[in-house]
This record gives C-alpha cells, sequence and structure tokens, in this order.
C-alpha cells in the first residue's frame, strides 16, 4: 500500500508518534510518504520504502503570513498524483485535516480519488480547536473524513463533548517499540556523572509549554530532596525555560537540577533514571510517560485526560490531582526511599508498557487502512 502521512515535524507527541508509524508500516513493506515542511526529526530517510517531500513556502509581500493549508493542498494533490498514493494519513487537525479534504475534492475533479483518515492527538480538540474561529472548520474536517482516530478514551470524549460529530471515531493508542528502550551499558554508566554520591535520578521531558506545568516538577523535586538525595534532569525547551531558570533560583536548587536541552533519543537519558515525573493540566495520552515506563521507569503523573489509561496507579506509579505537588512528592519518595520497592515498581512499570507495543497497535491501523480503501471503492465516485 502507498500511504502519504501529513504530520508537524517538531519535538511534539503527535509527530513522533505519526514519524514511528510511518517507519514501522515501511518496516512491513508499504511505501510511505511523508508530506510536511521540513524533515521529521526522528525520520531516517535512508531507510527503505521511506519517502519525505517537503511543502515549499511562498514568499510574496502581498502575505504576512504563508499561506501553509494551500501549498500544503498543492502538495497533496502532487504527490498523490506522481506517486500513486492510495491513502493519506493525517496527523493533528489543524490544518492538515481541512488541506486533506479540499486535495481531495481537487482530485476527485482530476479523475482521482483517495480517501484520508485524520488522527486527533490532543490539543488540536482540547486547545486550539475550542478557539471559536477554528471550530467550523475542525467540526467539518472530522465529519468529512473517511475515518477519524484518536489516541484515547479520554480524548474521544473530549471531541465529542466539544464538537458536533456526526462521524465514528475509533480509539487507538500510541505506541512504543520496545527494543528502542533496551538498557544501554554505556548509558547507565554515564548515571555517576549526574549522580555523583549516589544520588536517585529524576526526569521530566516536555516541550516546556504552560500546559506541561513543569514548575510542578520543581516543586515536587524540592520536597523530594528535603527525604532523598537526588537530582533532576529537565529534557527539552519552550516558552516556560526563563521562568524555570528564576524558579530554580528562588527554590535554592539549582546544583541539583540539569537543564539538557533538546534531545532525539530520549531513552540514552531515560534508563539512567529511577523516576519520571509528569504533571501536566492535561495529555490526550502521555507519550513521555509511555517511553519512561518501556525504559522501567516508574512515573508520578497527574490524573487528568488519558494519562490514567497509561499509568496504573499503584502498579506503574501513581497519579494525583492537578497542582498537589504535595502527594506526588510523598509518592515519590514512598518508591525511591527504599531499593527494593524501587525495584518493584521497575518492573511493573516495564510489565505494564508491554500493553502499548507496537506489535499489538500497529496490525490495528493496518486494518484500518485496508478496510478505508475498501469501503472508500465501494462508493459510487462523484460525477
Amino acid at each position: 500500500m502507498k500511504i502519504g502521512i501529513v504530520l508537524y515535524p517538531t519535538f511534539g507527541g503527535s509527530g513522533i508518534v505519526a514519524t514511528e508509524l510511518g517507519k514501522e508500516l515501511a518496516k512491513e513493506g508499504h511505501c510511505v510518504h511523508f508530506i510536511t515542511y521540513s524533515q521529521p526529526v526522528r525520520l531516517d530517510i535512508f531507510q527503505p520504502n521511506v519517502y519525505y517531500h517537503e511543502v515549499g513556502k511562498f514568499d510574496y509581500p502581498l502575505f504576512d503570513y504563508q499561506p501553509y493549508e494551500l501549498a500544503l493542498t498543492s502538495k497533496l494533490v502532487d504527490v498523490t498524483i506522481n506517486e500513486g498514493l492510495d491513502l493519506l494519513h493525517v496527523h493533528y487537525a489543524i490544518p492538515h485535516a481541512s488541506a486533506a479534504y479540499f486535495a481531495q475534492k481537487i482530485l476527485e475533479s482530476k479523475g482521482v480519488r483517495i480517501p484520508f483518515i485524520t488522527t486527533l492527538h490532543g490539543t488540536d480538540i482540547t486547545l486550539v480547536g475550542k478557539d471559536p474561529s477554528f471550530e467550523p472548520v475542525i467540526t467539518f474536517s472530522i465529519n468529512e473524513s473517511n475515518a477519524v482516530t484518536v489516541v484515547s478514551e479520554s480524548l474521544k470524549q473530549d471531541t465529542l463533548n466539544h464538537f458536533d460529530i456526526t462521524n465514528n471515531i475509533e480509539v487507538i493508542p500510541n505506541f512504543i517499540r520496545h527494543e528502542n528502550y533496551k538498557l544501554n551499558p554505556s548509558t547507565v554508566c554515564r548515571k555517576s556523572e549526574f549522580t555523583p554520591n549516589g544520588e536517585r535520578l529524576i526526569c521530566h521531558i516536555s516541550n516546556f509549554r504552560k500546559v506541561k506545568r513543569v514548575e510542578d516538577v520543581l516543586y515536587t523535586f524540592a520536597k523530594i530532596i528535603e527525604t532523598i538525595p537526588s537530582k533532576l534532569l529537565l529534557v527539552g525547551d519552550g516558552p516556560e525555560r526563563l521562568k524555570l531558570e528564576q524558579l530554580c533560583r528562588d527554590l535554592k536548587i539549582c546544583e541539583h537540577v540539569k537543564m539538557l536541552g533538546k534531545i532525539q533519543n530520549v531513552s540514552d537519558v531515560l534508563n539512567m533514571c529511577d523516576l519520571f515525573i509528569l504533571p501536566s493540566l492535561t495529555e490526550s495520552f502521555g507519550l513521555a510517560a509511555l517511553e519512561a515506563l518501556a525504559s522501567s521507569v516508574p512515573v508520578i503523573s497527574t490524573n487528568s485526560g488519558g494519562l490514567p489509561e497509561v499509568n496504573k496507579h499503584g502498579y506503574s506509579g501513581y497519579l494525583s490531582l492537578v497542582g498537589d505537588t504535595d502527594e506526588m512528592a510523598k509518592y515519590a519518595v514512598s518508591i525511591l526511599q527504599d531499593d527494593d520497592e524501587l525495584a518493584k515498581f521497575k518492573k511493573q512499570a516495564y510489565q505494564h508498557s508491554l500493553n502499548f507495543g507496537i506489535e499489538t497497535i500497529l496490525p490495528k491501523y493496518v486494518e484500518l487502512y485496508e478496510r478505508v480503501c475498501v469501503e472508500f471503492l465501494k462508493e459510487a465516485p462523484i460525477v
């Protein structure tokens, strides 16, 4: 099957999932064409069956902002015709779903028919999508998609609550390939660079946006080190970084905190860690939490959005109310203060992550692709 995947190519969860999905499909022999404005951060274009098509920039003095949706629509038409695509799979509703719909209609006028699937990832529904200026387009694009998937039951309910959806929505959770998170002895040996006195090593990974509430990581960590000698690694970057640096100074914990910036292979960090903290205001799924679990790192997270579907309370870690840093610190200490307890939670974290292995999730996408193509071809072409 020839599949076009449209995504945001950045470090965000939707782009990472879309990239990894395409790579897995390519391993199965499908031809996967990535279509976006720059090469995705986790994409190896030398992998067999993988192709990358860049959406060109349009620089003209009349426009204050590039009309990206139009450029993307034109690229989708071009790639579909010249590469003979069978299916388009767009990740993140804005503006990918509407661009796919426009491309579909343009292609129909040229006698080419192709279905498109829209996968909703979270902030396209729970944050950006709530803006009244976007709502009509999002609702229309979702309803006109030939299939719609979401990454959690929580996000499905949010979508139904916020939009007038008449289309069927299927839940296909995010996934990981466990072999990508195997323990690397050389990486583990580096742990002593961050914990020279045998401290526990705690980690947080995100894009440092307000919704991630990274300041709560610092508040929680400040309480943890009152009892447990620990170090904290902050991986990522974003608009809240300056505030975090100041808060670190205000809490007088900077000597125990290291900001590593953006790292492409997060497993190198996670393999060193003893605990992962994710205090987000909301998460449609919580891919970073799943990556931690797959690395045998227990998770302390909030209980919002899809996180309870990923992090099993009392087994793979613990769940707390948003903003309750006292409870998060209490749970963290209960795991970290005893070697046997930590070892138990590490084992359970990995065991729980097996529910989201690529071997389980990929067949769901392949079955959906085949079903959508068959159903679409059964429909009478528009004359």
